[in-house]
This record gives C-alpha cells, sequence and structure tokens, in this order.
C-alpha cells in the first residue's frame, strides 16, 4: 500500500475509559429522571400561571438539547486546551458579573426575588460562567507557579484578587451562597494544589469575618439562619416565607415516608411549597419517591463522584487532574448541599439540584462540565485502517494502533 493510501486511511478518535462510560451512564440517568421530576414539581404552577403544564419541561428540555451538544463537543475536545482558554473566559466572567449589577443596566438585567442574577430574560446567568471560570483557571495558575504557591505574595495573592473580586460581584447581587462557593473553589484546588494549611487559616479567618458582617447586613440571610437554629416553622406566630418553605419541605419528605406517595401524587407541587421545581425540588423527590428516592439519588452522586475522582487520579497531567477534582466537587457538593436543605441538615442556601432542578445555565454547563470529565477519562488513539469509529467500542484485533494518553 502506498503511502498517501495509508496516510488516507488513518483515523484519531477518543476511547472513553470504564469510568468515563459508567459516569456517562449515572449523568443519562440523572437527567431523565431530572425531566420526571420537574414535570411533576412544575405542572400545577404553569397551569395556574395560564401556561400549559409541560412548559417548564420544555423549556428544560431545549436546555437538555443544548447540554448534550456542549457534552458531545468537550467529551470529543482535548481538555488540555482549557489551559489556553482560562484567561480570557476569566475575563469574560468578570466583566458579565460586572454587567449585571452595574446602573442602567436593568434593561437586560432585571430583578428576580430581590437579587439580579441573570441576563437577556434569564437566558444567562453570569455566576455560572463564572463558576467555570474558576474551575480552569485556579488549575492553570496552579501548574505555572509550581511550588512558589507555597508563598504568600507571589503565590497566593494572585488568586485572592482575581477569585475575591468575582465573590465581591456575586455578593453584590446579591448572592451570598455563590460568593461562598466561589470561595470553596479556590480553596479547594488550592488545598489539593499544595497551599500551606496556615495560608488557609489565615483567609479561613478573614472570609468568616466578611461573610459575617455582610450577612449581618442583609435582613434575608439573617432570617434563613434565625429560621435554620431557632424555628421549624410550627410556631405560626413567628411564620415567614423561609419558615414556611422549609416547614413545607420537611412536611413532603416525612408524608414520603418509605416508599412516598407515587409519582405526580404529591401536594407541596399545589402551591404549598414556593420553587418547588428549583430550590426544593430534592423536596418534590422525598414526598413522591420517599426515603427510597431520596437516598438513590444520593448514591447516585455519591457514584457520579467516586467516578471523577477516580478519572482525575488516573488524569493525563498535573493540570488535568486539578481539573478533574474542581469539576468533580462542583456537581457533587451542590448536590449534598441541596439535599442537606431539603431535610434539614443545613440552612436554606438556594442551591439546586444538579440535572434536576429547572435552570437551563445550570443544567448545560453541568453537561458541559460532564462532557470534559469524560474527555479526561478517555484515552486518545490513531487508528490505521476502517477500524472502529465509535468511542465505545474496542479496537478490533489484528488492527495497528498507536495510543497517546
Amino acid at each position: 500500500m502506498t503511502a498517501p493510501a495509508i496516510q488516507a486511511g488513518v483515523r484519531e478518535r477518543w476511547r472513553m475509559g470504564l469510568e468515563a462510560r459508567a459516569l456517562l451512564l449515572v449523568t443519562a440517568v440523572l437527567v431523565c429522571f431530572g425531566l420526571a421530576v420537574l414535570y411533576s414539581a412544575s405542572a400545577l404552577q404553569a397551569l395556574s400561571a395560564g401556561s400549559p403544564g409541560h412548559f417548564f419541561v420544555l423549556r428544560q428540555a431545549t436546555g437538555v438539547v443544548a447540554g448534550i451538544v456542549a457534552f458531545a463537543i468537550f467529551a470529543k475536545m482535548d481538555a488540555e486546551r482549557w489551559r489556553g482558554w482560562a484567561w480570557p473566559i476569566m475575563g469574560i466572567s468578570l466583566l458579565l458579573m460586572l454587567v449585571i449589577i452595574l446602573p442602567g443596566t436593568e434593561s437586560i438585567s432585571t430583578r428576580v426575588y430581590g437579587s439580579r442574577r441573570y441576563l437577556f430574560g434569564g437566558s444567562i446567568q453570569p455566576s455560572e460562567l463564572a463558576k467555570f471560570a474558576i474551575l480552569v483557571w485556579t488549575p492553570m495558575l496552579l501548574v505555572k507557579k509550581g511550588t512558589m504557591v507555597r508563598r504568600l505574595g507571589k503565590g497566593l495573592l494572585p488568586f485572592v484578587v482575581v477569585i475575591g473580586a468575582l465573590s465581591v460581584l456575586a455578593a453584590l447581587e446579591p448572592d451570598l451562597s455563590v460568593a461562598m462557593m466561589f470561595c470553596l473553589l479556590m480553596a479547594v484546588l488550592l488545598f489539593v494544589g499544595g497551599a500551606r494549611v496556615s495560608h488557609f487559616l489565615l483567609f479561613g479567618i478573614v472570609g468568616l469575618l466578611l461573610v459575617g458582617y455582610q450577612a449581618s447586613q442583609s435582613a434575608y440571610v439573617r432570617a434563613r439562619v434565625e429560621s435554620f437554629l431557632h424555628d421549624d416553622g410550627r410556631d405560626q406566630s413567628r411564620s415567614s416565607p423561609v419558615n414556611d418553605q422549609q416547614y413545607q419541605s420537611l412536611v413532603a419528605v416525612g408524608a414520603g415516608g418509605l416508599v412516598g406517595v407515587g409519582f405526580g401524587q404529591g401536594n407541596q407541587q399545589r402551591g404549598w411549597l414556593p420553587l418547588a421545581y428549583n430550590d426544593f425540588i430534592g423536596s418534590i423527590v422525598g414526598e413522591e419517591f420517599g426515603f427510597i428516592g431520596v437516598a438513590g439519588l444520593t448514591l447516585a452522586f455519591a457514584l457520579y463522584g467516586w467516578l471523577g475522582f477516580r478519572i482525575a487520579r488516573q488524569a493525563r497531567s498535573s493540570y488535568l487532574t486539578l481539573l478533574a477534582i474542581g469539576l468533580t466537587f462542583t456537581t457533587v457538593f451542590t448536590a449534598f448541599i441541596h439535599l442537606g436543605v431539603v431535610i434539614r441538615l443545613l440552612p436554606n442556601t438556594g442551591l439546586t439540584l444538579p440535572f434536576v432542578s429547572y435552570g437551563r445555565s445550570n443544567l448545560v454547563l453541568t453537561l458541559a462540565m460532564t462532557g470534559i470529565l469524560v474527555n479526561i477519562g478517555s484515552m486518545r488513539e490513531r487508528v490505521f485502517g476502517t477500524s472502529a469509529t465509535d468511542p465505545l467500542v474496542s479496537v478490533p484485533a489484528g488492527d495497528p494502533v498507536m495510543t497517546a494518553r
């Protein structure tokens, strides 16, 4: 065979490892389950607003389609590329986070429930892009600095300045939950990347003082904390929307018992539980599918985390290891916080349940992050001939292959 003929038969592909295939399956199950639960949680509210019962599910389905496209692209794209794009993504995130709070931008950033968090009627949520920016930017700078990260000035100061700016902008929306999430992501990645524990203690104390001060200035945050510490919602003399929401969540989970009242048979989505399709969709799972449903969700996200960390351990470079840890931690931590709020182990944070809660920006981002994880858990192969183009199928015996991990 001539050289041109041989070259014409060369193909490159990404072949998923075992963990990547399992992660794909877990993600598919969570997305399908999420659409079903969302329909049950939102249908009556949509009808009461004069829209079809499938209004929220149909909108979420567009997010699923966009998310699948993003997943497919990122799963086939070398995740090392994100290292070169880290600064532009961070710059765009800072710009959007600034635009969303500037005076005079109310026409594109309307206030919803007291906060300005979305652009263009809710189609873009800058804090979600900022979260992703932290995940790709922090590992890039950690790898670049190397052992210098153990120094306070030239090591940690750039991280604190840039991500601190994002956190301040999030707090001004106001969204303290997201601001704390930004800081936590930075802390986790810096800890894994080799920063000194003493520096964590220093920044942790300063951060807690700042958060405490900001929380003391917000009546809504105080109400959430006081509701969690001192009230279970049954004292009607102290009733408030925050107390009622938490109390109705407990009612929903308690009514579900072991196996739940059945799909679509719950009462909380009839108006008793505010934002049942979003901030408290885990309560609907508890009511309709019972303890088994909540436990199943917990196990699914635990499996997601286990697979993600295994992928991180086997990654092709130190940058990809840190990136995989950050991606995995973000999804799993958010899910566990949401479920903890639902059963009142934690105060109300407003964090949604990944893959399940209504919200297209978050859904697309989470599917995209999973696609990046799948790529990190895949191997690049150069196949000579007409052998398998399906990334899920191993190369047949006898086909010569060069593999680069």
